[in-house]
Order: structure tokens, then C-alpha cells, then sequence
């Protein structure tokens, strides 16, 4: 029996742990952690079985050594016994059953040589297994801290500022124009509302403009025909006035004769008489004069009223107006249509909301940093995001939010170290440069990971440069 290992008996060497290994490598080295131990049980439970499938035949030739003599005394006394009883102390031979006792030990003794030529090559190829196996974890744990040193990091996902498009005014949606996942446009008309009954109420507004107007116009030929009628009563009153002149002269003349006996006292009174007549109608011209101007003013207020009336219709048309062109449902912003509330034919009431979508310019991460880090993050801080579909690619961002108040650990935040009681939200903006140049390919409710630099000056780590793309 040689010293060899036995055949089946793979010494591996132990694995080499690299000083940097890329953060895309931690998935295959920790596959190959699995199935390293995955062979080193199989290794294992080989050896038990071979060690126990040796220890059976060494019992196995043992009790067949022992019954082989036996069998061969029992038989040779069997020939002896007839003839000659006191022969079988003679049948047995001393040599023989010596020889025989000592054939299982002789048998046994390279068998127990094996054995222990096994365990001596078995156990140190387990050992260092183990150790390689250990080894490996202990990159994977420790290895990692010292490429992320001088950082912090917390996952999340990626989020968008949502928008909800929605009808002004109850209605019954018409259209829809986009389909969930579209990239749409500022100002780019997402759905349409029914404007059956809006149409008929413009029509009934721009009837009732027209009737306006028209008052309007009305009131002004009323003003027209009242400063007529006061131009009227102005050139009677300015008679009446010439008459009461000529009456007076008269009057003082017949006063004057009558005194001096050159006419009658009866033609003196009567021209005295004449003059307060042409009072009295000098008065009625003034009072038909100022009735004249009251209607004008009349008139002035009338149309007054009637241009109010007209611009009140006039709001309601352009009031209707922009409902029916509210009808049109726009997109505020530039974004992708995420998801579709209402269908063609549903009536939704004012503010009812047809779909939602994303703003794809203001696209930030939300994640969770402990007590003991998030005093050192200031706004404006440098981030770097790596997401789980894409390891590869690093995400520039900045801090653009800091929560003011602690609060309890999220289910969902997953630390390295010890979870920590209390937990403040921190959020990470991406450019908007860079979100307009990869418009098409920002996806929102990506879950990755946000490795925050604690020291400005210090560099980041190599798996976390951004590459140009």
C-alpha cells in the first residue's frame, strides 16, 4: 500500500482574493462562494462514505477469518471422532489455529494503514477548504467596507414629481389621445371632453351679446332724440324770453302815456298783464328745458347700462370659451404618461382626474441616512446612484433635500451596520441636463442604492467614478 492520496481526493488550491475587485464581480464571487461549499459538502460526505464503506470490509474480512478455522477444526474433528476419540487434541494443530488467529490481524493491517493514510491526507484538504472558504467571506465583508470607506449609503428607489391631468368642469370624456408609457410634450393635448352642451351655451351667450349691443345702440338714438327735444324746448324757452322783453317795454311805455293822460289806464293794465303772462311762459320753457336734460341723463344712463350688459355677456362667451377650450386637455409639462383613470365615455365631475404622469425632468432619489451621518449632508452634496438593473452605470445627483424631523426606521432601509432607531429622509436630485439627454430611458421605481461622500475633497472610489457613455 502506497502513501497516495486517494484518487478521488481533489486538493484545491486557495482562492486568491484581488485587492479591488469591480462591484459588478460580487455576484459571481459570491455564486462561486455557494458552489465551493456545495463541493466541499460533497467532498465530505465522499469521505464518510468511503471511510465507512472500509470500515464494513475490515469487519467483513475479520469475521471471516475468524469462522474460516473454526469451520476447519469442526470438520476434521467430525473425521476423527468415530475412530478414534482420544485423537482430538490431535486434530487440531496447534499451528494451524495460531495461523488461522493471526490471518485477520494480517488481513486488517493494511486496511489500518489505509485508513490512516486517508485521514492523514482527508482532514488537511478539509482545513484548508474551510479556511479558503473563509477567506473568501471575509473579503466579501470586509473587502467591501474598505472600497466604500469615507462613504455612506442608503437605498431607495427612483421617484418623479407625479401630475395629474384633470377636467375643469364635469363632462364626459370624448377621447383619449395617448396611451399609458407615452413620452409627451408640453402643451401637447393628452384627451378630449365632450362639448355638446358647452357649444349650445356659447351660442346662446353671443345671442344674448348681440342683444345687448343692440340696447345699446337703442339707448343711444333715445339720447339722440332727448338732446333734440332740449334743443326744442331751449329755442322755446328763448321765445318766451324775447316775448317777456317786448311785453315789459310795452308795459312801461302804456305806464308811462297813461300817467301823462296820453291813453287809457285799461291798454296799461292789459300790457301789464301781457308781461306776467310772458313770465309765466318764460318759466314753463325753463322747466321743459330741464326736463329736456334729466332725459338726456336718462338716456346717458341707459346706455351706460346696456354696455354694461354687453361686456357681462361678453365675459360669459369668453367664459364658455375657455371651458370648450379647456375641453382640449393638455400635457403641463414634458413627462411620460403613466397610467389611464378615466376611459372614453365616463363622465367625470369638476377636477375629476382622466390620467397621471410623470414629470421626467425633476426625477430624484429618496433614501434614509441614521442620526450619527446625516448632520454632515449638507444641500448641494455630491451623490452617486447605482441601481440594481444597472450596476454598471453611476448616476450623478446632489442632495436637494434633508428632512428636518427624525423619523422610525422604514421597513425598507437596509444598512450595513446596525439598524438605527431613528432615520432622517434624504432626497437626491439628478441634472435635469442629464435627465433631458436620457429622456427615453428614465424609468421611475427603480430600486438601487445612494452612496453619499462624507469629505468633499477626498475622491471617489474608482467603481464609483462616473464614466462618459
Amino acid at each position: 500500500m502506497t502513501n497516495e492520496p486517494h484518487p478521488e481526493t481533489k486538493v484545491e488550491p486557495m482562492p486568491k482574493a484581488t485587492a479591488a475587485p469591480p462591484s459588478d464581480l460580487t455576484p459571481q464571487i459570491v455564486k462561486r462562494v455557494h458552489e465551493f461549499y456545495e463541493e466541499l459538502g460533497r467532498e465530505n460526505v465522499r469521505a464518510v462514505e468511503d471511510l465507512e464503506k472500509e470500515k464494513r470490509e475490515t469487519r467483513k474480512d475479520e469475521d471471516e477469518a475468524k469462522t474460516e478455522p473454526k469451520l476447519e477444526a469442526t470438520a476434521e474433528a467430525k473425521k476423527t471422532m468415530p475412530k478414534e476419540p482420544q485423537s482430538e487434541a490431535k486434530a487440531i494443530d496447534p499451528k494451524q489455529t495460531a495461523k488461522a488467529e493471526t490471518k485477520p490481524e494480517a488481513t486488517a493491517a493494511p486496511k489500518r494503514a489505509m485508513t490512516k493514510q486517508w485521514k492523514k491526507w482527508v482532514i488537511p484538504v478539509i482545513v484548508i477548504l474551510i479556511l479558503g472558504g473563509l477567506g473568501v467571506a471575509a473579503w466579501q465583508i470586509f473587502g467591501k467596507d474598505d472600497k466604500n470607506k469615507g462613504l455612506v449609503s442608503g437605498n431607495g428607489r427612483i421617484e418623479a414629481v407625479e401630475i395629474d391631468v384633470a377636467a375643469r368642469t364635469p363632462g364626459r370624456v370624448k377621447d383619449i389621445l395617448v396611451r399609458e408609457g407615452d413620452l409627451v410634450a408640453a402643451g401637447q393635448v393628452v384627451a378630449l371632453m365632450d362639448t355638446e352642451v358647452l357649444d349650445a351655451q356659447h351660442r346662446q351667450a353671443e345671442a344674448q351679446l348681440k342683444q345687448a349691443q343692440s340696447e345699446v345702440e337703442t339707448s343711444r338714438s333715445q339720447l339722440v332724440q332727448r338732446g333734440s327735444e332740449k334743443e326744442a324746448v331751449l329755442a322755446l324757452l328763448k321765445q318766451r324770453e324775447a316775448e317777456l322783453s317786448v311785453a315789459r317795454k310795452r308795459a312801461f311805455r302804456s305806464l308811462t302815456l297813461a300817467s301823462e293822460a296820453a291813453t287809457s289806464q285799461q291798454e296799461a293794465d292789459d300790457d301789464s298783464a301781457r308781461v306776467e303772462s310772458a313770465i309765466a311762459a318764460v318759466s314753463a320753457a325753463r322747466a321743459q328745458f330741464a326736463a329736456a336734460g334729466a332725459t338726456i341723463v336718462t338716456a346717458q344712463a341707459e346706455i351706460a347700462g346696456a354696455q354694461s350688459g354687453v361686456e357681462a355677456t361678453r365675459a360669459t362667451v369668453e367664459r364658455i370659451q375657455a371651458d370648450i377650450k379647456d375641453s382640449a386637455l393638455k400635457s403641463p409639462r414634458d413627462g411620460r404618461v403613466q397610467y389611464l383613470v378615466a376611459q372614453p365615455g365616463e363622465v367625470v365631475g369638476g377636477g375629476g382626474r382622466v390620467l397621471s404622469m410623470v414629470d421626467l425632468s425633476d426625477v430624484y432619489m429618496t433614501f434614509f441616512l441614521p442620526t450619527a451621518v446625516v448632520g454632515r449632508v449638507a444641500l448641494g452634496t455630491e451623490v452617486r446612484l447605482v441601481l440594481d438593473a444597472a450596476p454598471k452605470y453611476v448616476i450623478p445627483a446632489r442632495v436637494s433635500f434633508v428632512a428636518d424631523v427624525a423619523q422610525f426606521t422604514p421597513k425598507t432601509v437596509e444598512t450595513a451596520s446596525e439598524r438605527q432607531k431613528l432615520m432622517f429622509r434624504v432626497r437626491a436630485q439628478i441634472p435635469p441636463d442629464l435627465l433631458k439627454k436620457y429622456i427615453t430611458q428614465v424609468k421611475t421605481g427603480l430600486p438601487g442604492m445612494a452612496y453619499v461622500r462624507l469629505d468633499s475633497k477626498a475622491e471617489w472610489p474608482a467603481h464609483l467614478q462616473v464614466k462618459a457613455q
